[in-house]
């Protein structure tokens, strides 16, 4: 993500806004050198109408370029702070997961919402008030060089003694700052943490400890806001202290040749508007350098999390220009893994030289051992993950050949935890197909032995769920889920564990519903309750990441050991060969 490009696109309204500040700025700068004329037109007894109606033009330029600037600024910065949240929500939505679990996900929303805001906000306006403040006191510096060079001399070593300490403070803002951004996302990924686990919390009687490890991360957050705050609110008092002790020394000094003829009184009268005049703007300067050096922290934090490498959306062209030739020699398959080997870690593999392949129909399990590979095979055919070796076919084609979005529409995946999102059942249960019409959607409810469940329902789809599908049962969102795959009319259906959180007469149902639609397409279910695929197709069992059997149960029952352990560990001896 390229932040300056995007403050590019909204450098129209940038110009303008400065422009705008730089002629009230202009105005601004006038209003001194016309009071002197003022001044002077009295003590010569000359009219005194257009010196006055100058001044009149000029505090109301100044007011209105002023309210245009600050309009125009602030409204450049909110489209930058739109366009960079729109741009970064983008990205994390096509992160690649396995970079984006190892993020902090308080962290995320932290940088997400609070640092976009920060650093979109300080480049526009910080910047341009920084524009705008140099221009004032150069043009000021200007003006009363030509009025008085040696009470600019006088002036510009105070208030240059100032600046010195000021910049030295700044810098030291932008380091306390840097640090009270990392504190605060803490602060957010450890309130996460337990909100997310709350029931755990409770049944843990955790209470009190979690409490007090939020109210730890707090106070770091706070020390070091605290920190920020301290700095900051010794840059306007060290201006002040530089602009007062100039102010004495011009008063004091200007006075003394005003007396003895050196200095017209007028002039002097100038001087000191100009100087007054600088108090303001130098100020801004160096706030505005203040909330730049905490933006800069901010803004790195927001272009660390844009960095988040990205899914390919386009596919291998090479692969693709052959897809047809090598679809037409494996169009028997819905999916086939040929040597397929994957590895979180070097020195320990995950799947080794793994093959096998599904029919365009029927229901295949996968068992075996708790770590024996099988969620990661489900991951590999959604491409969340990358095969080290080998290769993955759907429907006879690469999947490293098809547009992710394309793979994606082929294959449904019901996940273990089978989350849902705040919103109706109708928006969960349409997510993968919003255009679903009303036979689809309840063909797909009576599919997943949901209709007689939301028919009972006050409000039936329209009834409101909770965060992460509160308000189901574990049951209940798990057969949502199925349905939502139904609805999306894949070719491949991907179940992991789904009957892990159903009741007896539930499971039947769902057994049911899986062999339905393993009538029109291909379902792959990984099951740890053997009761689930007793009757599936095919089953394929996984061990130590490897191949190790594929038949029915009886066949597997009869012919291999580790299927035979799993099966009488679930059933009586005497049923095993059910």
């Amino acid at each position: 993500m390229n932040l300056w490009e995007i403050v590019r696109h909204h450098r129209a309204l940038l110009i303008a806004g400065i422009g705008m500040g730089l002629v009230g700025a202009a105005a601004t700068l006038a209003q001194p050198w016309m009071l002197g004329q003022l001044i002077e037109a009295v003590s010569l007894d000359k009219s005194i109408v257009w010196p006055i109606t100058f001044i009149a033009l000029f505090f109301l330029a100044d007011a209105a370029m002023s309210a245009g600037h600050t309009y125009v600024i602030g409204r450049a910065g909110e489209s930058i702070v739109f366009d960079v949240r729109r741009i970064l929500g983008g990205r994390l939505l096509r992160s690649q997961i396995p970079h984006f679990s190892r993020l902090k996900h308080g962290d995320v929303f932290s940088r997400t919402v609070s640092d976009t805001s920060i650093a979109c906000l300080v480049i526009a306006q910080a910047l341009a008030q920084m524009v705008t403040s140099v221009f004032m006191v150069v043009g000021g510096l200007i003006l009363m060089a030509r009025l008085d060079w040696r009470l600019l001399l006088a002036t510009v070593g105070c208030l240059g003694l100032a600046s010195g300490v000021a910049l030295l403070l700044a810098r030291q803002v932008r380091v306390a700052a840097m640090k009270n951004r990392e504190n605060v996302g803490a602060f957010g990924s450890g309130l996460q943490r337990v909100l997310g686990a709350l029931t755990t919390v409770k049944a843990s009687r955790a209470e009190e400890r979690e409490t007090e490890e939020l109210a730890r991360l707090a106070e770091r957050a706070r020390r070091s806001g605290t920190r920020v705050t301290g700095f900051s609110s010794l840059l306007t008092p060290t201006m002040n202290v530089g602009t007062q002790l100039s102010l004495a020394v011009v008063i004091s000094w200007g006075m003394a040749r005003v007396a003895t003829g050196a200095m017209p009184p007028a002039d002097l009268t100038s001087f000191v508007m100009y100087l007054f005049y600088l108090v303001s703007p130098l100020v801004m300067l160096f706030m505005s350098i203040s909330q730049t050096q905490q933006g800069r922290a901010a803004i790195q934090r927001v272009l660390e999390l844009g960095s988040i490498p990205q899914e390919e959306e386009e596919p291998d062209e090479g692969i693709a220009d052959r897809q047809t030739e090598e679809t037409a020699a494996k169009s028997a398959s819905a999916v086939r893994f040929e040597k397929v080997s994957f590895s979180y870690h070097v020195s320990t593999p995950v799947l080794r030289d793994v093959s096998f392949s599904l029919p365009r129909k029927g229901l295949t399990a996968i068992v075996g051992p708790s770590g024996a590979g099988k969620t990661t095979t489900f991951q590999l055919i959604e491409r969340f993950l990358f095969p080290d070796s080998g290769t993955i076919h759907i429907g006879g084609r690469d999947i490293t050949g098809l547009r992710l979005g394309e793979l994606r529409s082929l294959v449904g995946y019901v996940e273990q935890d089978a989350p849902m999102m705040r919103g109706t059942i109708r928006e969960n249960l349409t997510y993968a197909n919003p255009s679903a019409d009303v036979a689809e959607v309840a063909r797909a409810l009576r599919l997943a032995s949901l209709d007689s469940f939301v028919d009972e329902l006050p409000e039936g789809l329209d009834t409101d769920l909770g965060e992460r599908g509160a308000g189901l049962s574990g049951g209940q969102r798990q057969r949502l889920a199925i349905a939502r795959t139904l609805l999306q009319r894949p070719d491949v259906i991907l179940l992991d564990e789904v009957t892990a959180h159903l009741d007896s007469d539930t499971e039947a149902a769902l057994r049911d519903t899986m062999l339905e639609a393993a009538r029109e397409c291909a379902v792959l279910a990984i099951a740890h309750r053997l009761s689930t695929i007793v009757r599936a197709d095919r089953i394929i069992v996984l061990e130590e990441g490897q191949v190790r059997a594929i038949g029915t149960h009886r066949d597997l029952v009869e012919s291999d050991e580790v299927y035979r352990r799993l099966a009488h560990q679930q059933f009586d001896a005497e049923d095993a060969l059910i």
